[in-house]
Parts: C-alpha cells; structure tokens; sequence
C-alpha cells in the first residue's frame, strides 16, 4: 500500500536524546579536526622560525594563515553545536522534571481514590459508639477493683495513741520473752516472797546438810 500511494513508511520520532548524541558524534569530529590543525600549525610555525625573510618564508606563512582561518571556522562551529547541545540538555532536564511530577500527580490521584474508598467503609458513629462503651468498661473494671481492694478488718479512721500504747506494750512483751529466754529472773521476780502462813522462812541448802550432818 505504501508503494502505491507513494508514502514512506514512519521511523521513530526523534528525541532530545538522539538529537545530543548526534550533536555530540559532530563535535567530536570536530575536535578531531581541529587537532589535526593544530598539528599543522604548529609545524609552519616551527618552519616559519628557522627561515629567512622571502619568497618562500611568505609562501609558509600564508599556508598558516589559511590553516589558522580553518581553524577558526570549525571553533565556531563547535561554539555553536556545543550551544545547540546546552539548549537542548536543559529542555531534557526540564522534560524530565516534568514526567516527574506527572508520575507524583497520578500516584497522589490513585491514592486519594484507595483513601476514599476505604474511608467509605468506615461509620463514624460506630466508632464514637466503641470509644463510649470502651469508656463505660473501664469505669466498670475500676470499680471492680476499687471493690476488691477494699479492707474488711482495718476501720477507716484509727486512734493514734491506741496505736502508741499499742506498741508500748509489744516492746515491753519483746523485753520479757528476751529475758526468760536468756535464763534471767526478770526483776519483780528476785525478791523472794515469803506467804504469810509460813512461821519461818525456807531453808538453804547449807542449812539442810547441816541438820542432815
């Protein structure tokens, strides 16, 4: 069909990236160019300094002066391209910060829409209804323990001097226990005590073996 109608088939589109390269492949010819003239240049200059003014002296120098103009030219054009080069290198920096935000832009969109669907799902009021029986469970779980923790032998108020006399007689029962304990006769003990029925008082040992003797 193409043949027929006398079209020609479509490449692919050019881009700012093959337009660079391209650009790039023409400056490094250029480069090549040039340092090939340099070249030249440098050896006219060197036969320009051992010659002699005259004929042939003038004949070198005017070789120069046409390598030196061609030279010239392909550094301009080289200005140029590397010009070329930087415009469209900038263009690219921009395109690409602009597929940037389109891709920022679409994902944004595509979470906005996941957010609202599953927003959707969501009722409001049976969650203020949760927060509210959860707030009357914890009111329940502290008054359980408010009432399991409640003392059933110790009164609310007690007197402190019933404590202190309380306490008083604790250390004096301690002493006692300490001192029957050691094999000591307290002393409201030592004092012997003689009833009153008995004429005469007891016997010591001594007396007893000397009756005995």
């Amino acid at each position: 069909m193409n043949r027929l109608f006398g079209s020609k088939p479509q490449g692919p589109k050019p881009t700012l990236n093959g337009a660079i390269g391209n650009i790039d492949t023409r400056v490094a010819s250029i480069d090549t160019k040039l340092k090939a003239l340099n070249g030249e240049l440098s050896a006219y200059q060197e036969k320009l300094s051992k010659m002699r003014e005259g004929p042939g002296k003038q004949a070198i120098k005017q070789k120069a002066l046409k390598v030196l103009q061609k030279r010239k030219a392909y550094e301009a054009e080289k200005d140029k391209l590397e010009s070329q080069v930087w415009n469209m290198e900038q263009a690219q920096s921009m395109q690409d910060n602009l597929k940037n935000v389109m891709t920022q832009v679409d994902a944004m969109k595509t979470t906005n829409k996941e957010l609202r669907k599953q927003y959707g799902k969501i009722d409001i009021d049976k969650i203020e209804r949760l927060q509210d029986e959860m707030a009357d469970l914890m009111d329940v779980g502290n008054d359980i323990q408010e009432s399991l923790a409640r003392s059933y032998d110790i009164p609310d108020e007690v007197d402190e001097s019933e404590l202190d006399a309380e306490l008083e007689a604790l250390g004096m029962e301690q002493e006692l226990e300490q001192e029957l304990g050691g094999g000591t006769v307290p002393g409201f003990l030592q004092d012997e005590v003689v009833p009153e029925f008995v004429d005469e008082p007891p016997q010591t040992d001594d007396q007893v073996k000397q009756v005995a003797g």
